[in-house]
């Protein structure tokens, strides 16, 4: 495909460099702007520029950030990290509401309250973006290493210096407590949720049903099932955990014919016989906690990735970062809520019972159910928000360079999630009716969270 290689758009160098360079250039036109802009307007108008006049970089920095917090901050398995991207894209969208076209969330999220502040002061957006987005990650990674809270003040210290050395004291003052204030308020709202801190403990007790098709521990390391009650989370956009319900799995069945054991066999014939395209998809795609910044980080990389391709302004990104964020949570309460609900057992379970003893997946089975697929119902629900946000624009996805994966290429997010999905039928993950209905389920997420 001849997708666009979005580290076009990026300068040569070391990415904390670029960024503060990036972001001292921003500083130089937005500083002329100012001044245009208070030799014209008029009578009680403000001077100062909206967040539509600045490009996106302290955003875009600070969600590279965040995806290096999940990695090697323990405890963030995929659900766990959805909710913190989430609550990162709404703190940072929040810190803006009022001066930006959509107005707060505040009556449209489940739960968020309005943030109350004065409407006729000034404000440099920047610096808002950066006070609100330090404030809310130190709050959500409390128990971020010493070396990832230094980056955190490293981060938030480089950009507040830029803002510092060319705004009136008043003016860097009231952004850097606005930013915060933001942070705080949802932070606050965040606690509610029935999944604060469950970095602490994601295998709480939990006794699983037994029978004939249900989920059992699989190997190698026979985990006990992973946050087997997020499903009763607060969402965010959806109006409960059972919004956007697929339908019930095949009945299940031993029987040769039967439309389970044909999914099943399908799953089987394809992992037995996977070319080496096949298996590079299902590694690109696989995202294991620990080693990647997981399924929700994946999806918040190709977003930043776009944003900066397409030199997106400050404004646009704080509101794709908030949509996207909360769409992805949204996929996983609602997809884990199906997961508990079904206990549908793995094809590592299933496959070496009734077909052949031998097999065995290419890639290791997560500790949780099979029915529906989150990588399918989270790549659908991004791919929807983006999609509604910015067409379907073509893009190589570069998350894995640092591993030594090749980059892929797609014509549209929606291509990509489709293809994040299938790699879960040829990792020997899921079935096929998993992939199919959890494309259906994220889709209907993603339309929830692009309508509100």
């Amino acid at each position: 495909m001849n997708g666009l290689d979005l580290r076009d758009s990026v300068p040569e160098g070391s990415p904390s460099l670029t960024r503060l360079a990036l972001l001292q250039r921003g500083l130089t036109v937005v500083g002329a702007l100012s001044l245009g802009a208070l030799r014209a307007a008029p009578a009680g108008a403000s001077p100062w520029p909206p967040p539509s006049a600045y490009p996106a970089d302290v955003p875009a920095a600070w969600f590279d950030l965040a995806l290096d917090l999940v990695r090697t901050t323990s405890g963030f398995s995929p659900p766990v990290a959805s909710r913190a991207v989430a609550y990162a894209g709404v703190a940072l969208y929040e810190a803006f509401a009022d001066d930006s076209a959509g107005g707060s969330f505040a009556g449209r999220l489940n739960g968020l309250t309005e943030l109350r502040r004065p409407s006729d002061d000034v404000y440099h957006w920047p610096t808002v973006a950066n006070a609100a987005l330090a404030s809310i990650l130190r709050a959500l990674f409390p128990t971020a290493s010493a070396a990832n809270v230094a980056a955190i003040d490293r981060l938030e210290s480089g950009y507040a210096e830029e803002g510092r050395a060319m705004l009136p004291p008043g003016v860097f003052r009231r952004s850097v407590q606005r930013g915060r204030d933001a942070a705080g308020h949802v932070f606050a709202w965040s606690t509610t949720d029935g999944g604060h801190e469950a970095f602490r403990n994601n295998f709480p007790p939990y006794s699983p049903p037994t029978g004939p098709g249900l989920w059992v521990r699989t190997p190698p390391a026979f985990l006990p099932a992973l946050q087997p009650y997020w499903g009763s989370n607060r969402t965010f956009a959806l109006p409960s955990g059972t919004g956007c319900a697929p339908p019930p799995p095949l009945p299940y069945s031993e029987i040769p014919g039967s439309d389970f054991y044909e999914d099943a066999y399908g799953c089987y014939v394809v992992t037995t016989h996977l070319d080496a395209e096949q298996e590079a998809i299902a590694r690109f795609w696989s995202d294991d906690p620990g080693t990647t910044a997981t399924p929700p980080g994946h999806s918040i990389s190709i977003l930043t990735q776009i944003l900066r391709g397409q030199d997106a302004r400050l404004g646009s990104a704080a509101e794709a970062y908030a949509r996207v964020g909360f769409a992805v949570a949204d996929a996983f309460i609602a997809c884990w809520q199906t997961k508990y609900t079904y206990n549908l057992l793995r094809p590592v379970t299933y496959i070496p019972l009734v077909i052949d003893p031998t097999w065995s997946p290419l890639l290791m089975t997560p500790p949780f159910p099979e029915y529906t697929s989150g990588h399918s119902v989270q790549s659908a629900a991004a791919a929807r928000v983006m999609t509604d946000l910015f067409g379907a624009v073509s893009f190589t996805d570069h998350t894995h360079d640092a591993r030594g994966l090749p980059a892929r290429s797609f014509s549209s997010v929606q291509a990509a999630a489709q293809e994040a999905a299938i790699s879960r039928v040829y990792g020997g993950i899921h079935f096929q009716a998993a992939i199919e209905r959890g494309l259906a389920q994220g889709d209907c997420v993603g339309a929830r969270a692009s309508a509100i």
